[in-house]
C-alpha cells in the first residue's frame, strides 16, 4: 500500500479569487479532488507542474458565462488530491490511470479537453486512447516527446535545479514562469497544497520523467502519443504564450504541423503560465472555439 499525505483543508481557506467548493472521488484507493461548476457541455482543464487547479481561476469565468460546465481536476500529487509521498511512485502509467479513473467518474463524454504543461502528456495520452470521448482539444504550452526531440536551455536549467532539490520554492517558480509579477498572496495560494517536503513528491518527480533522449523510460510511450496525434481528426486549438522560454513557439508550430486538425497557432502575450498572464483572454478564446467548432 502506498503511503500518501493529504493537505489539511485549512490550507485552502481564503485563497484569492478561488471561491469554489471542492468535490472528491475515490480512484484506485486515492482521493482525487476537482472543481466542478456550471452546466452544459463539459470542458476539462488539466494543470501541470508545479501548479494545481487554482491556475485556472481567471479562465473559468468566461467559460461559465458561455454556459459551459467546467471541470478542473487536481492531478494526483497536487492541489487537494492525495499525494503519494514517494517520488518513485510517479510514472506515466499511474498518472494517466488516475486521470482516466477520475474523468470516467465525473465527466460524461464528449468533453473539450484543455491541457497545459504536464497536463499535456497525461491528457493527450488519455485522448488518443479514448478518441470517442473527446469533442475537441486545446493545447496550451505543453509538450509530448517526439523522437529526436531537444529541450530548450531554460528547460535544461530548470531540470538541473529540480534534480538537486529536496524541496521546491513553488511560489517563486510560478513567479518566474510569468511575464507579470505574481503577488505574494497568489504565490502563497500555489504553495498551499505543499506545506512540507513530504507533500512535494509529485512536483519533484514529474519533471524528471520528461525524457531527455529516445532511450529514456517514458520516451516510447510519449512518442506513441505523438504518432496517434498525427491521425487526429477532432477540432484542435493550439494557444501559446508568445514569450515562453521553456516551451517556445517552435514547439507549438511543430504540434500544428503534426496534428492534421489543428489550425494555425494562436499566441497571447504571456510566458509559460499563460493562465496567470492572460487568463480572461485564454478563457474567452476557448469559449469561442467551443462555440464555433
Amino acid at each position: 500500500m502506498v503511503f500518501t499525505v493529504r493537505t489539511p483543508d485549512e490550507r485552502f481557506d481564503g485563497l484569492p479569487d478561488w471561491p469554489y467548493v471542492p468535490r472528491y472521488e475515490e480512484v484506485g484507493g486515492l482521493r482525487l479532488a476537482r472543481v466542478d461548476e456550471g452546466g452544459g457541455e463539459p470542458v476539462v482543464l488539466v494543470h501541470g507542474v508545479p501548479t494545481w487547479g487554482y491556475l485556472w481561476r481567471h479562465v473559468l469565468p468566461p467559460l461559465l458565462d458561455a454556459g459551459l460546465r467546467v471541470v478542473v481536476p487536481d492531478q494526483v500529487g497536487f492541489g487537494r488530491s492525495d499525494k503519494p509521498a514517494r517520488r518513485g511512485w510517479y510514472n506515466f502509467d499511474r498518472l494517466v490511470d488516475s486521470f482516466a479513473g477520475h474523468l470516467a467518474a465525473v465527466a460524461p463524454p464528449p468533453v473539450t479537453l484543455v491541457v497545459h504543461d504536464w497536463g499535456g502528456p497525461v491528457g493527450l495520452r488519455w485522448a488518443v486512447e479514448h478518441p470517442g470521448q473527446v469533442a475537441r482539444l486545446v493545447l496550451l504550452d505543453t509538450a509530448v516527446w517526439a523522437p529526436g526531440g531537444r529541450h530548450s536551455p531554460a528547460w535544461r536549467a530548470l531540470r538541473r535545479l529540480i534534480a538537486g532539490a529536496e524541496q521546491l520554492p513553488i511560489g517563486q517558480m510560478v513567479d518566474g514562469a510569468c511575464l507579470t509579477d505574481v503577488p505574494a498572496p497568489v504565490q502563497a495560494a500555489y504553495e498551499a497544497p505543499f506545506p512540507g517536503p513530504e507533500y512535494q513528491a509529485g512536483p519533484l518527480a514529474l519533471p524528471l520523467l520528461v525524457p531527455r533522449d529516445d532511450h529514456d523510460p517514458e520516451a516510447a510511450q510519449m512518442a506513441a502519443v505523438r504518432a496517434a496525434l498525427a491521425r487526429w481528426d477532432r477540432p484542435t486549438l493550439i494557444l501559446w504564450g508568445a514569450h515562453d522560454p521553456f516551451l517556445p513557439l517552435s514547439v507549438a508550430r511543430r504540434f500544428a504541423r503534426d496534428i492534421p486538425s489543428a489550425g494555425q497557432v494562436q499566441s497571447v502575450r504571456a510566458s509559460h503560465l499563460v493562465q496567470e498572464d492572460a487568463g480572461p483572454e485564454v478563457g474567452a478564446r476557448i469559449a469561442r472555439f467551443v462555440a464555433t467548432s
